[in-house]
C-alpha cells in the first residue's frame, strides 16, 4: 500500500478534508457546548471521528455495491453535498439541522459536527480519485489538527475573534465551492463516458 503514498495527493485530500470539516469555523460553536456540557473530551472526540472516517472509506464502498451504486454517482452526489455546505459557509444561511444531545463529546461534536454527511461523503468521494493510502494520511493529519483545536478552542477564539473566525469560514467555503466542481465535471465525464457510447 505504501508504495502508492504521494505527498501531492496526501496535501491535496488533507486539504479537501480540512475545508470540509471546517474545525477553525467550528470554534464557536465548540465554545458554546463546552459552556452548556461543561468539558469536552478533545482524544475521545478526535479518535472517534477519525474511526469514522477511515471505516466509512473502506466500508462505505461494499455498502455501495450492496445497493448497486458505483463510486463516480456516488461521488458526483458528494459534489452536491459539499456544494451546498460551500453555500452555507459562504451565504451564513444554515440548511442542514444541527441536533444538540446531552453528551457532547460523541455527538455533536464527533459526529456530526467533524465527521458529519459532509466529511463522510467526501471522504469516499476522494477515493474515485486518489488512493486509499494517501487519504487514510489526511485523515490522521486532519484528526490531529481537529484535536490541537479542540483542546485550544477557547484561546483559539479570544486570538481571532468573530470577525477573522468569518472571513476564514468564506474563504473555505470558496474553496469548497470549486472543489465541488471539479467532483462533479471529473465524475460525471467518466460517466458520461460509460454508458453513453460512441
Amino acid at each position: 500500500m505504501f508504495q502508492f503514498f504521494s505527498l501531492k495527493e496526501t496535501l491535496t485530500a488533507s486539504m479537501i478534508l480540512f475545508a470540509v470539516i471546517d474545525i477553525v469555523g467550528s470554534i464557536p460553536i465548540i465554545v458554546g457546548l463546552k459552556k452548556k456540557f461543561g468539558k469536552i473530551d478533545a482524544e475521545r472526540a478526535s479518535i472517534v471521528a477519525g474511526i469514522l472516517m477511515i471505516a466509512f472509506l473502506f466500508i462505505g464502498n461494499k455498502i455501495l455495491k450492496l445497493i448497486g451504486v458505483d463510486v463516480n454517482s456516488f461521488a458526483i452526489a458528494g459534489a452536491f453535498v459539499i456544494f451546498v455546505i460551500a453555500l452555507e459557509m459562504i451565504l451564513g444561511i444554515e440548511i442542514q439541522k444541527n441536533t444538540e444531545s446531552k453528551s457532547a463529546s460523541i455527538v455533536p461534536i464527533a459526529f456530526p459536527l467533524i465527521a458529519g454527511a459532509g466529511t463522510l461523503t467526501t471522504t469516499l468521494s476522494l477515493r474515485a480519485e486518489y488512493h486509499d493510502i494517501n487519504i487514510i494520511v489526511g485523515i490522521v493529519i486532519n484528526t490531529i489538527f481537529v484535536y490541537l483545536v479542540l483542546k485550544s478552542a477557547n484561546w483559539l477564539e479570544k486570538k481571532l475573534g468573530d470577525g477573522t473566525l468569518q472571513v476564514l469560514q468564506k474563504v473555505f467555503g470558496i474553496i469548497l465551492l470549486a472543489i465541488s466542481i471539479k467532483l462533479f465535471t471529473a465524475n460525471f465525464a467518466q460517466l458520461f463516458s460509460s454508458y453513453v457510447k460512441f
